[in-house]
C-alpha cells in the first residue's frame, strides 16, 4: 500500500510525485511507456510561457505565471540548463498591432511584468535577423527556455532519491475504489499485464489518456470531460543556426494556439514550430509533407533563415487538449484527482500544478498531515553531465578516476561513455537508445546517431547485462538489431 498513486511519468506527473515527496516517501508513479517523458513532454516546444496568452481568470493563466516565477528555481535544484531570454510576438499589420495590445493587457492583468510594445526599430535592435515584413512586437522580458524532458528525467530522479517507486510498463487497465462502508478505503489500480498495486489516493496525468484513465474507474464520476490530440511537426536545426535568434520569436496567436515560433533551444539549436492539426489518433506522431511546408514557410517569414541544409531531424508531438477550454484539476472521486487537459502553458506551469494538487490535498486530508520530511532533499544533479563543459583540468581530473570519460561515443555532442555508464545507473535508469538521448544527448547532434548509436547499443548491452538484440530504440518492438551475420568461430575472426 502507497500513500499516493501518481499515472503518468511526463513532467507534470513528475512534477507531482516531486512535491509529494516533500512530506512523505509513499509514492509510487506508474508509466504505460518503457521510460519517462515519452508523451508531450518528449516534443514539445520548450518553451517557459510568459503568461500574457493565457485568458483571464483562468487556471492557466495563475498556474502559468506562478510556474514561469518558479522555474528559475525548480531548474536550479535540479540541475536543468535554462535561459531566461524573453519572447517577442511579431505582428506584420496594424490588426496585428491591436492584438498585440491585447495581448499586452492581457498579460498585465495575468499579472506578467514587463511587458512592451515595440515598433520595427526596437524589433531590430533586439533581434537583426528579424523578418523583412515583421512591423511591430510584443517583448516579454520574463518568457525563458529549458529542456521539457531533462526537467521531467530529473523531477522523476527526484523524486526516485526520496523514495518515490517508479513502475514502467505499466499501462492502466482498472481502477477499483475499495469501500469502507460509504467511503473509499483505498484504490486498487491494476495494469494491463496484470500487476496491482493499492493506494490511499490517485492522481491522474496521464496526459491524452487522462479520459481513458479516468474512465476506467468503477462507481460514479463527479466530472465529465474529454481529451483530444493536437499534433504539432517541428523542425530542428543544426547548432550553426542556433544563434540566429536569441529570443523566442512567436506570431500572434489564434484560437489553434501561438502558432508558428522560432526559437534557440538551451542546447545551442535552433526549433521551428509547430503546426496545430486536430487528430483522434493518439499515438499519430507522423511528420507529414504538408507540416513541414507550414512550418517552412511561416518560421521565414518570422525570421530571415536559409533552411538549405540547415535541419538535422523533424519530429511531431501531441498535446492533450481538453474540452472545457482550461486545465481540468479538481477530484474526480472521494480520492481521485484528475490533472487533464494540460496542454500549453503545461510546461511552464508543471512546478505550480504540483504546488495546485498539493494544496486540493491539504483540503482533503487536512494541513496537519503535510509535514516537511527532514531528510527530504530536493535537489538532482550528476556532475557526469556537464563533462563536456568542464576545463582542460577538470576533465583530465575526472579520467584520471575514471578512464571511461576519456572515451569519446558521440562526436557530434562530445558525449563520452563515462557519461552514457553514468545515465544508464542513475535513476530513472533507461533500458534503450532514446532513453540514453534523453539523458546524455548522445545521437541528437549533427549526424542524428549515425556514428555513435551502434556503439551505444553495445554499450547498454554490456551495462544491462542483455544481449544486444535486446535493445530497443524506444521500447516495445522497436529492436535495434534482427540477430547476428556470424557465428561461433566467425564471430571470433
Amino acid at each position: 500500500m502507497v500513500e499516493y498513486l501518481v499515472i503518468g511519468a511526463g513532467v507534470v506527473g513528475g512534477m507531482v510525485a516531486r512535491a509529494l515527496c516533500r512530506y512523505t516517501n509513499s509514492v509510487a508513479i506508474v508509466e504505460k511507456c518503457s521510460d519517462v517523458a515519452m508523451g508531450a513532454t518528449r516534443a514539445n516546444s520548450a518553451i517557459v510561457h510568459a503568461g500574457f496568452d493565457c485568458k483571464v481568470g483562468t487556471l492557466k493563466a495563475k498556474l502559468n505565471v506562478m510556474g514561469s516565477k518558479m522555474m528559475p528555481e525548480v531548474a536550479r535544484a535540479l540541475g536543468v540548463k535554462y535561459n531566461p531570454c524573453g519572447s517577442l510576438v511579431v505582428g506584420f499589420s496594424d490588426e496585428d498591432r491591436a492584438t498585440l495590445e491585447e495581448l499586452k493587457v492581457r498579460g498585465e492583468t495575468n499579472g506578467v511584468e514587463g511587458l512592451v510594445i515595440l515598433d520595427r526599430a526596437g524589433v531590430l535592435a533586439l533581434e537583426e535577423n528579424i523578418g523583412d515584413d515583421v512591423t511591430c512586437a510584443l517583448y516579454a522580458p520574463t518568457g525563458a527556455i529549458i529542456c521539457p524532458y531533462e526537467l521531467a528525467i530529473a523531477a522523476v530522479g527526484c523524486a526516485m532519491d526520496n523514495g518515490a517507486e517508479l513502475h514502467l510498463g505499466f499501462e492502466v487497465a482498472r481502477v477499483t475504489p475499495v469501500m469502507e462502508g460509504t467511503r473509499v478505503s483505498f484504490y486498487e489500480v491494476e495494469s494491463r499485464d496484470g500487476r496491482r498495486i493499492e493506494t490511499q489516493t490517485v492522481i491522474n496525468c496521464a496526459g491524452v489518456y487522462a479520459d481513458e484513465v479516468y474512465q476506467t474507474l468503477e462507481g460514479e464520476k463527479t466530472m465529465d470531460f474529454s481529451i483530444h490530440p493536437r499534433v504539432g511537426e517541428y523542425l530542428l536545426l543544426d547548432k550553426e543556426y542556433g544563434k540566429t535568434v536569441s529570443r523566442t520569436i512567436f506570431r500572434c496567436p489564434s484560437k489553434m494556439g501561438k502558432g508558428i515560433l522560432v526559437t534557440p533551444t538551451v542546447d545551442g539549436n535552433l526549433l521551428l514550430g509547430p503546426t496545430a492539426v486536430d487528430t483522434v489518433d493518439k499515438s499519430d506522431t507522423q511528420v507529414t509533407p504538408e507540416g513541414i511546408a507550414k512550418v517552412t514557410k511561416q518560421a521565414t517569414e518570422q525570421v530571415k533563415v536559409n533552411l538549405r541544409g540547415a535541419v538535422i531531424t523533424s519530429f511531431a508531438g501531441l498535446r492533450a487538449v481538453g474540452s472545457t477550454g482550461d486545465f481540468i484539476i479538481d477530484y474526480g472521486h472521494e480520492r481521485f484527482i484528475n490533472v487533464a487537459g494540460i496542454e500549453s502553458p503545461g510546461l511552464s506551469a508543471s512546478p505550480a500544478i504540483a504546488e495546485y494538487v498539493i494544496e486540493l490535498l491539504k483540503k482533503k486530508i487536512g494541513r496537519g498531515a503535510f509535514v516537511v520530511r527532514t531528510e527530504y532533499t530536493p535537489n538532482y544533479l550528476s556532475l557526469a553531465w556537464l563533462f563536456h563543459e568542464m576545463t582542460d583540468d577538470e576533465k583530465c581530473a575526472v579520467i584520471a578516476k575514471n578512464s571511461a570519460f576519456a572515451n569519446m561515443i558521440c562526436r557530434c555532442e562530445e558525449i563520452t561513455e563515462g557519461e552514457i555508464v553514468a545515465a544508464i545507473h542513475r535513476e530513472p535508469k533507461p533500458h534503450d537508445v532514446d532513453g540514453i538521448k534523453r539523458r546524455t544527448r548522445a545521437s541528437m547532434g549533427r549526424c542524428q546517431g549515425g556514428f555513435c548509436v551502434p556503439v551505444i547499443v553495445g554499450i547498454l548491452a554490456r551495462e544491462l547485462g542483455v544481449p544486444e538484440e535486446e535493445i530497443t530504440k524506444f521500447g516495445g518492438n522497436s529492436y535495434m538489431l534482427v540477430g547476428k551475420t556470424k557465428t561461433g568461430e566467425e564471430a571470433q575472426k
